[in-house]
Parts: structure tokens; C-alpha cells; sequence
């Protein structure tokens, strides 16, 4: 099979979806590998990095579409990609389809087969391909908090682990999955008081008996959101709810009951964010103020640390990519457990339930399509 590595377009996204030493992997089982000028440049890894591991280095994202059977990305592809992918190509990428109806419709319109890393899933129901960013993005929520809780930020002016004499910040986080658990480690090693809210009874206890002492696991509520957002000075949203659109926590009325200069980090921003009055951000232009409180929600929160984001992500998509490459995304599909779950449209087909609800779209079983 010819894999093709894409450079990413989409706006100050510095990761590239493979290494070199995954291009030499993929090699090994006699694949051919194509890589897109300077696609590795922002993560510290140039073409030369890439001739040497032995992958084709070609000059233009066209090229690669049009030798490719399998086109891989980390993000999304973008409006100008569209029209370039084929029928029945593998596009193999994060595709977060339940937060963008244009691009669940032109993924539909083109025929391709598009694997989500975020929905392939393990037997113990955990999400291995999203797990490495999740940990990144979690890990960042809480240097975000701190960060923009600063008075030059326009913060409250509050030092989240505070100093003798002096309480810390109160940090809620919203969601006790990879993301909320990695984002209250984060915090509380910096000394805040941090509540972790979820609506998982076992996950609970789990926490309680892992997690530092200034974090404090919770059952989730309405109520208790809304008693706890009154004294934090920092929220993060770290809910999923696979393949979905994330639900709303947090409404623009219970803004008001926040301090002034409060600041919430919307992990969930990919799948539509948790917070209503979120919109999606960049790291350009990262922020926004609604009511007096910042809003934090870039979309592509480990495209800031892209060495670290490239590494573990090859880590993780690798032996995927090299079992789709070996014997086609029908065959891995029905052999490895939880392929069939990252098929999201095929061949203009929603066969995601998830997808298929967020828009009222026809909904195919996965099943129909692999028995065909």
C-alpha cells in the first residue's frame, strides 16, 4: 500500500502525523511511504530526517492524494483538501466529526473511508489513539489556567498554588476521564485546591484513592456545578462523550455567579465544547472575555508542545497505520478489536450513531457495511 504523511494546513497546527522512525516502521513491511515537504518542520523534523528512513518526499498535497491509498493527517482535513480526496481512499486522521456538519457532508460527498483515531476503541472501552493527546491537552489545561489567571492576562490575579499564609486557587474540572484526571494532577501538583467532578460512581472511588490530597473527587450534578463554579477560580472542561457532541455544563447564566477574572479552559472544544458560550480559538488569538470571565478554547491545544505531541502520537497510531497498510481497513476492521468503531463515514455512508444523531443524518450500521 502507498501511505501518505500530509503536511497540516489548518491554522498554527506545528504537528505532523508521523515520525521518521514510523516511516522506518511502515517501511519494514514493504509499504511505501510518501511525505510531504517540510510536513515535519515544526515538530523538529525536517525532509532529510524522513529521505533518510526512507520515505518519497513530494512536493505538493495533490501529489500525495493522487498516489495515495491511505492518507494520513492529525487534524481534520481542511475546505482546500475536499475536493482532492478520492473515492474509496483511507483517510486516516482525528476527524471529530460530530463538531462540524460541513465537513461530516463533504466527507460523505467524496466517497472516502475516514477513521477517526478518536473513536478506535480497546476492550476496556478506553480510546487508545486519543489517550496520548488527552494526556498533552489535560497536562496544558492547567498551565493554561495558571497562566491566564494572571492580572497581565487580564486574570484575577491569583497564583494557583498561592504561598504560606495565602489559600491557592480553587480549580473545578469537569470530568474524571484522561483529560480531567491528567488536568487535576497537573493543578494539584502546583498546589491548587482542586475539585474533579464526575458522574461515574467507580471512577469515583478510583480517583479518591489515587489522586493527590488537595483534590477532591465529586459526583457531578447541575446543583454542584453551580454551587462550585461560585468558588472557582478556574474551570476546566474535560467531558467526552464518544464521537458526540459534547453537553453543555456550564450555561452563560451561571457566569454571573463567577468571580470576576475567572477563567474556563474548554478541553472539549473539539466535539462543540461544554461550556455555552464557547467558541473555538487559536493559539494566535487564544482568548476571549464573555461576562468577565475568560474563555480559553483552541482547538488543537497539543499543537503548542508538537515535538512532544508527534512522538506520543506516532507511538499510539503506528501499530494501526501498519495493520491497516498490511491488510486493508475491511480486514483490520473485523480482525482488531475496536477498528470497527473508528469507521466513521465510508464510502458516503454515516456509520458512526453518534455522527449520524448530532446532524439527523441516515444512519448505516458499521456492520451492514463490512458484511458488503
Amino acid at each position: 500500500m502507498v501511505v501518505g504523511i500530509l503536511k497540516e494546513i489548518k491554522s498554527e497546527e506545528n504537528r505532523v502525523c508521523m515520525t521518521p522512525s514510523g516511516v522506518e516502521v511502515m517501511l519494514t513491511s514493504g509499504q511505501t511511504v510518501l511525505v510531504e515537504q517540510n510536513a515535519g518542520i515544526g515538530s523538529g523534523f525536517n525532509d532529510a530526517d524522513y529521505a533518510k528512513a526512507g520515505a518519497e518526499i513530494v512536493a505538493t498535497p495533490a501529489e500525495i492524494f493522487q498516489r495515495a491509498d491511505m492518507v494520513m493527517h492529525v487534524k481534520e482535513p481542511q475546505p482546500s483538501e475536499y475536493d482532492l480526496i478520492r473515492e474509496g481512499q483511507i483517510v486516516f486522521t482525528y476527524f471529530h466529526f460530530a463538531a462540524s456538519e460541513e465537513l461530516t457532508h463533504a466527507m460523505i460527498a467524496c466517497g472516502a473511508v475516514c477513521i477517526a483515531y478518536e473513536t478506535i476503541v480497546n476492550n476496556d472501552g478506553s480510546l487508545p489513539l486519543l489517550t496520548p493527546m488527552s494526556e498533552v491537552a489535560g497536562r496544558m489545561a492547567a498551565q493554561q489556567a495558571a497562566k491566564y489567571l494572571e492580572r497581565a492576562q487580564g486574570g484575577r490575579g491569583v497564583l494557583l498554588g498561592g504561598v504560606p499564609g495565602v489559600a491557592p486557587a480553587t480549580v473545578l474540572v469537569l470530568g474524571g476521564g484522561v483529560v480531567g484526571t491528567h488536568a487535576a494532577q497537573m493543578a494539584c501538583g502546583l498546589g491548587a485546591k482542586v475539585y474533579l467532578l464526575d458522574t461515574n460512581l467507580t471512577r469515583l472511588r478510583h480517583l479518591s484513592e489515587v489522586m493527590p490530597k488537595n483534590c477532591f473527587p465529586m459526583m457531578s450534578s447541575p446543583s454542584v456545578v453551580r454551587d462550585l463554579l461560585q468558588e472557582a477560580d478556574a474551570v476546566i472542561g474535560a467531558v467526552l462523550l464518544h464521537g458526540a457532541k459534547a453537553p453543555k455544563l456550564v450555561t452563560r447564566d451561571m457566569l454571573k455567579t463567577m468571580k470576576p477574572g475567572a477563567v474556563l479552559v474548554d478541553v472539549a472544544i473539539d466535539q462543540g465544547g461544554c461550556f455555552e458560550t464557547s467558541h473555538a480559538t487559536t493559539h494566535g488569538n487564544p482568548i476571549y472575555d464573555v461576562d468577565g470571565v475568560t474563555h480559553y478554547c483552541v482547538a488543537n491545544m497539543p499543537g503548542a508542545v508538537p515535538m512532544t505531541s508527534t512522538i506520543a502520537l506516532t507511538n499510539a497510531t503506528l501499530p494501526y497505520a501498519r495493520a491497516i497498510a498490511e491488510k486493508g481497513w475491511k480486514r483490520v476492521a473485523l480482525d482488531v478489536a475496536g477498528v470497527k468503531e473508528g469507521l466513521n463515514v465510508v464510502e458516503g455512508k454515516v456509520v458512526y450513531e453518534g455522527v449520524a444523531e448530532a446532524f439527523g443524518l441516515d444512519y448505516t450500521p458499521v456492520e451492514k457495511v463490512l458484511a458488503g
